[in-house]
């Protein structure tokens, strides 16, 4: 049975923090921590810390001053009931891919990293789930039941690397969460560990309950409610057949407006992914072929899945669409070598511009589809205006940008500049009806945009939901919501306006696109 604090109308709107004036006596955590897990569980090395001191995002970081690397719920039990006996605040942390600092270890507090615990707990295919501890890879679930035709549907572009557990703490998507949805749509149930070493369950394996969902509370709670130690799954059949469609096109707006055209239409895709013109170069440079046309200012990945006739079906129709958008070519990939292949280019792409720029910071921004054109016109417009180049590469079909802005770390003042542009590009996300975030967290790089989403009387609920499960405040403080310390007023201020451009008033495949020459600001 879950226990969940109890508050009334006199609770603070967050929970309580460490005073500042107290100090961990981290020697002695070593200690305690040393004898509730194995030696090789605990990492205190200076240099061996390192390894934490940022997740993905390498804008921010922190570095801890203890790691430990549980293997069992009752060794995450055991350290949680520790710090909050100590009062000593605690992040859990997957693979350590995450673009949000959602892992970082502000302020002292102790790392708990769920690296070793890889094992499936249990497989049950006759009600198509899985059993899983969180720091199983998001891709070993789909390895473990392919050869029965099952497959695991959220698939981030990391999916290689990421862990099931971060990916429920973020609630990620992924390349086909426009038909299928994202993590939240495929758990079941978890084992989680309260902050107070309380072991509970979450949901019950069911697809429906009539219990409250806490389960959908957890899932995408960042860490903030406690953690997660075992994961049950939901399973797919693999579709009967499988088709992949690239079109590239002269612009990018028109690329937008073959997304647009084909989810009005009602075609439903699998997966519909769009890569700018650099993105496009830096990939095809990264493999050492011409995969991908270089000289189109955008490609259109669409994936369609099904019963044959229906796909069939549909790749007609989307192809005509795409033509309609002005697509220049079209090219069709049936065989799963010749999908792998498509594919690889677009899971790629993030790593594929690390190869050309020093440093990058990616955004995470959801628009409503039908305002794609416009964004993407005015994300041209803010990186002339910074003089930032911005490479776009992102999940089209539900409206999930990921502007990568590039930067040379040291150039004097550059850090600021680019923030200023990574928030001025979600301030132009809110305006145009969407969210600061569609799958790689708030974490502690957009905590201070929160209360542009949502009034004081929303962060207030949301900060009792968080004070029910966490009352003493242990559990990755400082995250998620923006406070006096960490945002000051900065968090208000209204970033300068940007004049979107309509739909209806974007070419769909003629003239020129502005060309994105990132080498010259360097």
């Amino acid at each position: 049975m879950l226990r969940l604090g109890r508050f009334g109308s006199n609770a603070t709107p967050f929970p309580a923090r460490r005073p500042a004036s107290v100090t961990i006596d981290w020697a002695a955590m070593e200690r305690q921590c040393r004898r509730l897990l194995p030696a090789r569980a605990v990492v205190a090395a200076p240099q061996e810390l390192l390894t934490y001191d940022c997740d993905g995002l390498t804008l921010h970081r922190a570095q801890p001053s203890l790691v430990v690397l549980p293997e069992t719920t009752d060794q995450v039990a055991a350290l949680l009931r520790l710090c909050h006996s100590e009062g000593v605040p605690f992040v859990a942390r997957g693979s350590g891919t995450g673009l949000s600092g959602g892992a970082l270890a502000e302020n002292g507090a102790l790392v708990i990293a769920t690296t070793r615990m890889r094992s499936i707990l249990d497989l049950d295919l006759a009600n198509r789930r899985i059993t899983v501890q969180p720091g199983v890879i998001n891709s070993w679930v789909t390895r473990a039941v392919a050869g029965d035709g099952f497959y695991y549907a959220p698939d981030p572009s990391s999916q290689v690397v990421c862990s099931i557990g971060g990916n429920v703490a973020e609630n990620s998507g992924g390349v086909h969460c426009l038909k299928y949805g994202v993590t939240s749509n495929h758990v079941l149930a978890m084992e989680v560990v309260l902050p107070d070493g309380t072991v509970t369950t979450l949901g019950s394996g069911l697809a429906e309950t009539p219990e409250l969902d806490l389960r959908g509370v957890f899932i995408g709670s960042e860490g903030t409610l406690g953690i997660a130690t075992a994961i049950t799954l939901r399973l797919l059949r693999a579709p009967q057949s499988v088709a992949v469609l690239l079109a590239d096109f002269s612009a990018m707006e028109a690329a937008g407006e073959a997304v647009r055209l084909v989810t009005a239409a009602g075609v439903l895709p699998a997966g519909m992914e769009i890569m700018d013109n650099f993105t496009i170069n830096a990939v095809d440079d990264l493999f050492g072929s011409d995969e991908y046309p270089r000289d189109a200012a955008a490609v259109l990945l669409i994936e369609l899945d099904g019963q044959e006739r229906e796909v069939a079906a549909a790749v007609e129709i989307t192809g005509e669409l795409c033509r309609r958008a002005g697509a220049r070519t079209l090219r069709q990939a049936s065989s799963e070598a010749d999908r792998a292949l498509l594919w690889k280019g677009r899971k790629a792409a993030f790593a594929a511009v690390g190869r050309i720029t020093p440093t990058y910071y990616v955004q995470d921004g959801v628009v409503p589809r039908s305002a794609l054109p416009g964004v993407l016109a005015a994300i041209e417009e803010l990186s002339r205006r910074y003089e930032l180049p911005v490479a776009n590469v992102f999940h089209a079909g539900d409206g999930n940008l990921h502007p990568l802005i590039l930067y040379r770390a040291d150039q004097p003042g550059v850090t600021e500049r680019v923030q200023a542009l990574g928030a001025e590009i979600l301030r132009l996300c809110i305006d145009a009806g969407g969210s600061i975030t569609g799958e790689h967290g708030v974490g502690s790089d957009k905590r201070c945009y929160l209360d542009w989403m949502f009034a004081p009387d929303d962060l207030a609920t949301m900060g009792l939901v968080r004070q029910a499960f966490d009352p003493a405040g242990l559990a990755n403080p400082g995250k998620i919501f923006p406070t006096p310390r960490s945002c000051g007023e900065s968090a208000r201020r209204r970033a300068a306006p940007v004049t979107l451009r309509l739909a209806e008033e974007v070419p769909t495949g003629t003239g020129e696109e502005p060309s994105l020459e990132p080498l010259d600001v360097f």
